[in-house]
């Protein structure tokens, strides 16, 4: 049951914020939500033990890729709450305008109302992506997540926040599309050997599945599911939505839902490896991951936005997340070790853009000059977060990216190996002459920057010692979960 409540309080809570007048009232139902969330997936993660692991076998399961997966997602979730209040105060004012509390219909179908609503059932739906082994509801879940994140990349209302919120639900719902074929081919697959169509059943019957029909299924999951996660040639959504979103959404998009994704690939690869094939779908992953990671190079080359920038920057990421993946052994331990930092990272990041952006009042790179001057604390931030996003040392993302690394030299996959030094290069380069100009660069405006709230500031704080803390430290707990869900993608077992 307490599985079940990680979906139905913010679902719930989401529906209610719609109807809600007062901005206080709906902001604290928003909170209340986000903290049961928060410590209920912490709770069953970490110290919930068998408690956690008996609720198996239903619709929803807390395995050992969904611990690691689950109170991640709960934490920038978390974070992004605080930051978009801080923000909604940075854009609106501490104090509420009299005017507006005049009428309760109009109140209703305020953007704040409509964003705290989206964004509950954007939590709730990513939620059950995570938790369920039942790989129709999965989709189901993986589709509500576009429907719910929608109006929230609209929450400008411009005509490029416009254009981008459409070209998001076309091509994520056409990717959608191909991954429903997929799961009618896993039925087909399965035909005759078990009609449940989970996680656990179709491991258990791996070897008696249609090996023929089941290489269709992984490259329809693969095409589908992809195209959610960001992947080249498919990402073309991914550069204009995660730029025209609020930042606090533009955080969970990167941070969060590029992760669910990759979950829908990887529940389908568990199966693919429990059949033993999982050599067949090696090869197109370390594909996909190095041409994901060249076509984000060239565009973060020549960028002119520095949020667009961030988003091919999550394109390039995604692409070493899914050569790890395809690298499997140690690989895959650094996959899931990158995606982990790279939501700490890019969510940090985000958010610090928000920020800058409140004060420059331009997503122009070109237009963001001095930053260590104007706001010291920002600078810190931005230029750490390019240490930390290209792979620098001390932080997580140098170990995840040096795993990944090891393992393709001990593969002796030496065009993987130069190809990857090679993107990674390219993106440093790239990324190191916009960071240094925006943080370093000199300006003639000497006004004083515009006050932010602290809870805009927080956040980002927070994510940016969390990178930090992976690099030098990776708790011991952290470890065995990884490595535990490393096992249970590339063996197949519970």
């Amino acid at each position: 049951m307490m599985l079940w409540s990680l979906v139905l309080v913010p679902f719930v809570a989401g529906l209610v914020s719609y109807v809600i007048v007062s901005d206080r009232i709906r902001r604290s139902v928003w909170f209340i939500a986000m903290a049961f969330h928060l410590f209920i997936s912490f709770f069953l993660s970490f110290d919930g033990g068998e408690a956690g692991m008996s609720l198996q076998g239903g619709w929803l399961t807390l395995d050992a890729l969904s611990r690691i997966f689950m109170p991640l997602t709960s934490l920038l979730f978390a974070a992004a709450t605080l930051y978009a209040i801080g923000a909604f105060e940075n854009e609106h004012g501490r104090k509420s305008d009299p005017g507006k509390a005049a009428s309760a219909k109009v109140r209703r179908l305020s953007p704040e109302s409509v964003f705290t609503g989206c964004i509950l059932v954007f939590l709730a739906s990513m939620t059950t992506v995570i938790l369920s082994h039942r790989l129709g509801l999965q989709w189901v879940a993986i589709e509500a997540t576009t429907l719910a994140s929608t109006p929230l990349i609209y929450y400008h209302q411009g005509k490029r926040s416009l254009e981008a919120a459409w070209k998001y639900i076309l091509l994520c719902s056409v990717g959608i599309a191909v991954a429903l074929l997929g799961i009618f081919s896993l039925a087909l697959a399965a035909s005759g050997v078990t009609s449940e169509l989970s996680v656990d059943s179709l491991v258990t019957h791996a070897t008696q599945l249609d090996p023929r029909w089941l290489k269709l299924v992984f490259v329809f999951i693969l095409v589908g599911y992809g195209t959610k996660m960001g992947l080249a040639p498919l990402h073309t959504w991914l550069p204009d939505a995660h730029s025209e979103a609020p930042s606090a959404v533009s955080a969970l998009l990167s941070g969060a839902l590029l992760n669910c994704a990759f979950i829908g690939i990887l529940r389908v690869l568990q199966i693919l490896n429990a059949a033993g094939m999982g050599s067949f779908g090696e090869h197109i992953l370390i594909f996909l991951g190095l041409f994901s990671m060249g076509v984000a190079a060239i565009f973060i080359l020549r960028q002119p936005d520095y949020k667009r920038l961030l988003a091919y920057s999550s394109v390039e990421h995604m692409g070493i997340v899914i050569l790890g993946t395809g690298l499997a052994s140690e690989g895959m331990f650094g996959s899931l070790l990158h995606a982990v930092n790279h939501s700490f990272v890019k969510s940090m990041l985000f958010m610090t853009a928000g920020n800058i952006l409140a004060i420059y009042a331009t997503k122009r790179i070109d237009g963001v000059r001095a930053l260590k001057n104007r706001v010291p604390l920002l600078a810190v931030l931005w230029f750490g977060g390019f240490l930390a996003i290209t792979g620098s040392p001390p932080f997580g993302t140098f170990i995840s990216e040096f795993s990944i690394l090891q393992e393709a030299v001990n593969q002796e996959r030496y065009v993987t190996v130069g190809l990857y030094l090679f993107f990674l290069l390219l993106v440093f380069v790239g990324m190191a002459a916009t960071f240094s100009k925006m943080t370093f660069g000199a300006t003639t405006d000497t006004a004083p920057p515009k006050p932010l709230h602290v809870w805009s500031l927080v956040p980002p704080v927070f994510l940016g010692l969390a990178a930090l803390m992976m690099g030098l430290y990776i708790p011991q707990q952290l470890d065995t979960m990884l490595r535990n869900a490393a096992a249970l993608i590339s063996g197949g077992a519970l």
